[in-house]
């Protein structure tokens, strides 16, 4: 859909004329696969409301132009909705339904065609239409004359709407931040989440529960990201509690990134499991845990303190091989729980504890007995130095170096003053993994 008042329409709608003319598009293009229907309007896009009414669709690309007070040039993608007053058509407090699958889809490929010098964003919500019963979403050429007829603007959004492909996404509403929504973008073109409405910082006054869940309802979302960065600490407590009131999810940067590739559902399970361990466990997701059920597993605390404890850096980077879930505290570097999904959980039990049993032998003198590993640590023995003669002080310091001392002429060895310290683990079923 586009009006024959708005330049970047045209644009955008030449492009994709043409692109669709040349030999083998059917087959280039994904959208070429859905039925496609081109609709011109005389009145500008904004005041379309129940536009849908007319036409047999499932889902609306209105193909415009986007002005700016301070121009730059830009191809963006947005829903439509009044958060507050309608300044710019529909009506007020009313929202249009989201599409976030599909905008995420046009988004990265604008991200992926964009021309030197344009910039690729999101836009909040604002202006109509906003009486419309279909999904619907606005892509945009910015902000001026110059850009609106620019070819290579036109082609860049025609190429991005023909070859978007919504895949897997978690659907998000966004609280706060400025016109382009710059935080937003950046988590979209980094991760699988797919914003659909999005407040302006300026607007999160006109939102209370009745808001917050039409946002959440008109984004198809299964949770709500703030933008804390972009709010005052007094917004964002009463947003989280609005939200916390009303039973929203709210996700958190880290969050979103860490879910990578797991589906709502799973990451949702996950979350709750985590906080039933320790509220105060942080999730670390290796990238390698698939979709399934969570499961809990535990293991000795002396096994994961030991095992950090002999090589910290190379621990951290085995157990990213590991499709297993680590938890963190700030107190504990890691936590002795584990997560799995599926049924692969004995697997993972498995290999936790081999990796830990090689860890530590790597570092330690170590011995199994049964279903116990033995930790033997030759340690400094200040008494037996001080029964040797030795003085409290440098020389004490040199012993636990593993440097030789001299006292009153005689040689005293490091291992003259050191005793062996046994540490116990019990690992069940560690001696059938032998």
């Amino acid at each position: 859909m586009h009006s024959r008042q708005d330049p970047g329409g045209r644009t955008i709608r030449h492009h994709i004329d043409d692109l669709l003319s040349r030999p083998g598009s059917s087959l280039q293009f994904p959208l070429c696969r859905h039925e496609l229907s081109f609709h011109e309007v005389g009145e500008r896009l904004v005041y379309q409301d129940r536009l849908d009414l007319a036409l047999d669709a499932d889902l609306i690309f209105f193909l415009s132009r986007h002005s700016s007070i301070k121009p730059v040039p830009v191809l963006t993608v947005h829903v439509t909705g009044n958060t507050g007053p309608a300044q710019l058509g529909g009506k007020p407090s009313s929202l249009a339904k989201a599409a976030p699958q599909w905008m995420h889809a046009i988004l990265r490929r604008l991200t992926d065609h964009a021309p030197p010098g344009y910039r690729v964003s999101y836009e909040v919500t604002h202006h109509g239409p906003t009486e419309l019963d279909i999904p619907s979403l606005f892509v945009e050429i910015g902000s001026t004359e110059c850009e609106w007829t620019d070819p290579r603007a036109g082609e860049a959004v025609a190429r991005s709407v023909l070859s978007a492909e919504p895949f897997s996404t978690i659907s998000l509403a966004g609280i706060g931040g400025t016109h382009y929504a710059r935080r937003e973008t950046e988590i979209a073109q980094r991760s699988r989440a797919a914003f659909g409405h999005i407040v302006h910082t300026r607007e999160t006054g006109c939102i209370d529960r009745e808001m917050l869940q039409k946002l959440v309802q008109m984004s198809s979302a299964d949770a709500v990201y703030i933008d804390r960065k972009a709010l005052t600490p007094d917004e964002v407590s009463r947003l989280d509690r609005l939200a916390s009131e009303a039973g929203i999810p709210r996700l958190t940067e880290t969050e979103i990134l860490l879910m990578k590739d797991l589906s709502w559902d799973t990451w949702k399970r996950i979350r709750e499991l985590a906080r039933s361990i320790d509220p105060r466990a942080e999730v670390h997701n290796t990238g390698t845990v698939a979709d399934g059920t969570p499961v809990a597993i535990d293991l000795p605390h002396d096994l994961i303190r030991e095992a950090n404890l002999v090589d910290p850096a190379g621990f951290a980077e085995a157990l990213g091989r590991l499709p297993a879930i680590v938890l963190t505290t700030s107190r504990t570097p890691i936590l002795p729980v584990f997560i799995a999904t599926g049924e692969n959980s004995s697997v993972v039990l498995n290999d936790l504890i081999s990796l830990c049993v090689t860890t530590i032998s790597r570092g330690e003198n170590t011995a199994i007995e049964g279903n116990q590993l033995i930790i033997r640590k030759m340690k400094f023995d200040p008494d037996r130095a001080r029964s040797l003669g030795v003085p409290v002080g440098p020389r004490f310091g040199d012993l636990m170096r593993g440097i030789s001392v001299i006292v009153d002429g005689r040689e005293i060895t490091p291992d003259m003053v050191r005793i062996c310290e046994e540490t116990y683990i019990q690992i069940p079923g560690l001696e059938k993994k032998r």
